[in-house]
């Protein structure tokens, strides 16, 4: 009963274990099957990513553009464009859940 779920970098994701539980972050990179670098721009830089487990996080439907376009071009993302995409997208769920959507 695995669930295989698709994760790609610039894709925004939710942490649901761990001391950042409950926060969003971006995936900055891949490592396997089984493991993630995210970051925030906050708390976890580009620089000091977490390395964690796919089973810890729950993926949303948002993926970034600006973050994918600045890895393919640079290989890195500033803090402040990962700070920008994180705090649009939870603005963005709160005015949609204040919607009822």
């Amino acid at each position: 009963m695995k669930q295989e779920i698709t994760l790609q970098p610039g894709q925004i994701v939710k942490i649901l274990k761990g001391r950042d539980a409950g926060q969003y972050a971006v995936i900055v990179s891949i490592e396997d099957s089984r493991f993630v670098w995210i970051a925030d721009g906050d708390k976890r830089k580009f620089d000091g990513a977490k390395k964690k487990n796919v089973l810890h996080l729950e993926p949303q439907a948002h993926i970034s553009s600006e973050v994918v376009n600045s890895l393919q071009e640079s290989g890195r993302v500033t803090n402040s464009k990962l700070r920008f995409v994180v705090s649009r997208f939870v603005s963005d769920k709160s005015k949609a859940d204040q919607k009822g959507d």
